[in-house]
Formats: C-alpha cells, structure tokens, sequence
C-alpha cells in the first residue's frame, strides 16, 4: 500500500495514477493534526488495513495530477540518519564506524516544495539521495535479528547538508538541522511491498542530468544493524524516519534555480526545487568528477556571497 497526504492534507492512498481519500475510514483515530494522524494510523496499522483496503476499492479517484502531494510525515518525532554508511563502489576499505546524527523535524518538505539555502558561509550545499525507512512500532533495545520486525514502509529522502561551517568539528547540527534540508515523499510505501530493501537502485537527477546513481547493497551496516545501534541510544516512535545514508560520490552543489528528482526502485519520484536568494554558483562536477581528475574535497564556490578569496 501507498500512503500520502494530498491537498489540505487529506489522507489518500494511491490507486494506480490516481489517489482515493480514505480520510473517513481513519477520522476515529485520536489526533490534532496531520502529523499524529499518520503515525497513529502507523501504529494501529494491523486494525485498519482491511477497512483502507475496502475504502480504496469502492472510493472514487482522482489523477495525481490534479492535487497538490504533500509529505508523507509532516512533523516526525525523530528523524535519524547514518552517516557514511557506504562502501562507495568499494573505494572504502571497509566500513567506516557506525554513527548517525538527528535532523530537526522542521526540515521536512515534500513533492514539488523549496529547499531554501541559508544565508551562512557554507564551501557548499549538496542534498544527498537516500532510501529512508518509517518505523512501525515503538523500538527500544531493537535486537538485529529483530529488527526488520519494526519496519512500517519506506519512502525517498534527501539529507540536505551546508558544509564546511565554521568552526571546525562544529558541524552536524549547523550542517543538517536547517529548515527544509529534509525533503520526502511522494508516499509510504509499506514493507509488504518491497522484497529487499538492499536491492534497491537509488537515482537524483538534478536539471535533468543523472548525477547518483547506486544500489543500496552497497550499504555497510544493514537495516537491522542500524536500527539495533539508534534503538540503543534511544526510543524510536511510530511514525520516525530512519534514513540509511547515501554514496557520497556523485554529490554535486545545490544551487537556486535546481530542479531535483530523487527515485528509487518501488518508491516513486520525489521532485522538489532549490531556491538560492543570494544566487551563489558551483560548477557541476561531482565528487567523482574531481577524483578522477585528482582533485581533492568539494567543488568550490564560482561565485556569489561568500566565495573564497583567490590564493
């Protein structure tokens, strides 16, 4: 099943190329908003997926085209994502250490939105392509072997990142936290629905041009693996993104005017734009572009507020 929000954020499920309001089936579920409607319907999922199920067979539609798509979790209570959780098409010798870092629900965005990039001295802002999984259940002291257990869907994801801020080591929470640095979507898709979850082909276009372009069995630690460590740490709620990391080598610099395309295998296409009131420029070239020309660390600012004086 896909589940998404649509217009005023109505709850629908997609039907094809059309979408079916099964607002109705679900109004009993306690909530305030849009945002503990969801994960309430995550956590007593069990109970009404029959009743959604009858809703969106004898529910009228209507074309994807014809409403506004709006993110599937609105307001998460935490949104985890694993850093460097790739092999990187096995230039990594082996797994970098296990880590993850906390992204502000307020960086939530979904289909066709802004990602606005702040006015702060950033050496570049680039948007990593990820699958992200929404947990089902709450999730505390997760065993491995347990783990694929508290899995409720998956969803695109874009870790949205201003790098280099001063000072140095000071970095995560400047970096990732910024509003709409987290665009998802276009829906949940629940688990059911994907076979395996490390055999998933993740692309982001930008403009039109294939810039990543992976398999998430590329990845180093596992789902299991790290939904055992973040549970380890802390409780996981219904509703709670957990993004899997990205590979790093086809990141390029976001920057105004973008148009942003992020699909994976079974998940959709989530498409966003970028807004850059301050007009800065970045060449094109990715990561991978550098290396091989020997080149090390990001691209450099062209031009604009903030770029480097020249050595």
């Amino acid at each position: 099943m896909k589940i998404l929000f649509f217009d005023d954020f109505k709850l629908g499920v997609l039907k094809g190329d059309a979408v079916v309001d099964v607002s109705d089936t679900v109004r009993d579920i306690p909530h305030t908003g849009p945002h503990n409607l969801i994960s309430g319907l995550i956590e007593r999922f069990a109970d009404y997926k029959r009743r959604l199920e009858e809703a969106v067979s004898r529910g009228k539609s209507v074309p994807l085209g014809q409403v506004k798509i709006r993110p599937p979790l609105p307001k998460p209570t935490n949104i985890e994502c694993m850093a460097v959780n790739y092999m990187e098409d096995g230039t990594r010798s082996e797994p970098a250490p296990i880590n993850a870092f906390h992204k502000s629900p307020s960086a939530i965005i979904g289909p066709e939105d802004t990602m606005v990039l702040p006015d702060v001295p950033a050496t570049i802002f680039e948007g990593e392509a990820e699958v992200a999984l929404v947990i089902g259940k709450r999730a505390s002291n997760v065993r491995a072997a347990d783990a694929m257990s508290y899995v409720f869907g998956y969803t695109n994801f874009i870790d949205g990142s201003a790098r280099g801020l001063l000072p140095a080591g000071n970095t995560f929470y400047q970096m990732k936290s910024r509003d709409t640095f987290a665009p998802i979507g276009p829906w949940i898709v629940t688990a059911d629905e994907i076979v395996d979850p490390h055999k998933l082909q993740v692309r982001l276009w930008v403009n039109g041009e294939l810039k990543q372009n992976f398999n998430t069995s590329d990845m180093a630690h596992k789902i299991p693996r790290c939904i055992e460590w973040v549970t380890s740490i802390h409780t996981l709620e219904p509703g709670d993104i957990l993004a899997t990391g990205t590979n790093h080598r086809g990141l390029s610099g976001f920057q105004n005017g973008d148009r942003i395309e992020l699909e994976t295998d079974g998940l959709g296409r989530l498409r966003f734009n970028v807004r850059d009131d301050l007009k800065r420029t970045w060449s094109r070239e990715t990561r991978l572009d550098r290396q091989q020309k020997g080149q090390e660390g990001t691209t450099p600012q062209v031009s604009g507020k903030h770029t480097p004086p020249p050595r």
